[in-house]
């Protein structure tokens, strides 16, 4: 039976709230910022249009979990993918 897949997600209209990325070792993701006051998670991948992707409601214990991960991709995959969140236009994210 062939694979189906859900449509990506539209990008928002909204004005992406500034958080920091920090660049992060994994073949998945790319870059990785939390703004601790609206616990929001952003994500940037390696592949793709280069969006940022908010999570929101994120812990602060969730967020460490992730950046400390011993596979941050694997992580992603199980614990954030899930996640719902908003899809921001990209910017450069410092190597």
């Amino acid at each position: 039976m062939p694979k189906t897949f859900t449509a990506p997600q539209d990008f928002t209209d909204e004005d992406r709230p500034p958080i920091a990325l920090t660049p992060v070792e994994s073949n998945q993701v790319k870059a990785i910022g939390y703004d601790e006051a609206t616990k929001t998670l952003a994500v940037t991948f390696t592949r793709g249009t280069g969006a940022i992707y908010h999570y929101p409601g994120v812990t602060p214990e969730q967020h460490h979990a992730f950046v400390k991960a011993e596979s941050i991709g694997v992580h992603f995959g199980k614990h954030i993918k899930s996640l719902p969140f908003k899809k921001y236009h990209g910017e450069p994210v410092a190597a």
